[in-house]
């Protein structure tokens, strides 16, 4: 058999990685817009904390050139 090993960018990763942060976060941001009501202010302050973090990440890697195809 020959080798199973396959190449890839890192940019391939690093998409990928960008991608999954962001699906995770609306894995969590789902449950808490259905329940928005019953919850209150203090669980919407901490979404808002939780989605400017993610926000900030995204920055980050944004000026750091990661998501630069070229």
């Amino acid at each position: 058999m020959g080798d199973a090993w396959l190449q890839f960018r890192i940019r391939y990763y690093m998409f990928a990685l960008v991608f999954v942060v962001f699906d995770v976060e609306t894995i969590f941001l789902y449950p808490w817009a259905m329940s928005f009501d019953v919850l209150g202010v203090s669980v919407f302050i901490e979404a808002l904390i939780f989605v400017l973090i993610l926000i900030l990440g995204l920055v980050y890697a944004w000026r750091k050139g990661a998501l630069e195809w070229s």
